[in-house]
């Protein structure tokens, strides 16, 4: 008898869960234990990548015969990488260096079958050009939106969309950061189907 492996989502970002919730597959979420310092000289894709792959790494022993999913994102100005701002006065900051600029967000995922130890991992660009707001914009939307916790302090799914004039990405998903259309191909090389 085949056991049915437990999907997990190595995450404890809530949006990574919503968007995962929304392919009806049943998962649990655990808090993955890597330590998010990009290492010197690291592109900030690489920094992405690295990360998803320890993320969900660091769960292997917790979870055998599981799929693990690990996420990880990055923004990239000009190649220097640009994290959760952590607090208001860092995220206004990162706003005024970001306005009428493009910056690409790399999303990061990967997925450990913990029985084989076969790990899939990719990252998914998204363009995205932001509008030249005031200083005073960039006030009113950090009292209206509590963006602490995202790459670039621009989340997008949630008042964020109005600080960007345009965005380019092979998956809408992956700018708020777990690219769906890229977990739903790693999922079905692993034998799961959503659509089943």
């Amino acid at each position: 008898m085949i056991l049915k492996k437990k999907i997990v989502l190595g995450s404890t970002s809530k949006y990574r869960a919503e968007l995962f919730a929304r392919l009806g597959i049943e998962f649990v979420s655990a808090s993955p234990d890597a330590d998010e310092s990009p290492l010197a000289g690291e592109i900030p894709s690489a920094t992405a990548l690295r990360l998803a792959i320890a993320k969900a790494q660091s769960l292997k022993h917790q979870f055998p015969n599981a799929l693990v999913i690990g996420a990880d994102q990055v923004a990239d100005q000009n190649g220097i990488a640009i994290g959760k701002p952590g607090t208001r006065e860092r995220s206004f900051m990162q706003l005024q260096q970001m306005r009428g600029q493009t910056l690409i967000f790399h999303s990061a995922i990967a997925l450990l079958n913990t029985t084989t130890d076969q790990i899939q991992s990719r990252i998914v660009a998204t363009t995205v050009r932001f509008r030249t707001f005031s200083d005073p914009e960039i006030k009113t939307y950090l009292d209206r939106e509590n963006a602490l916790d995202c790459a670039g302090s621009a989340k997008s799914e949630g008042l964020g969309i109005a600080l960007i004039a345009s965005m380019q990405s092979d998956d809408p998903s992956a700018l708020i950061g777990l690219p769906l259309i890229t977990l739903i191909e790693m999922l079905q090389a692993e034998g799961v189907s959503v659509l089943a």
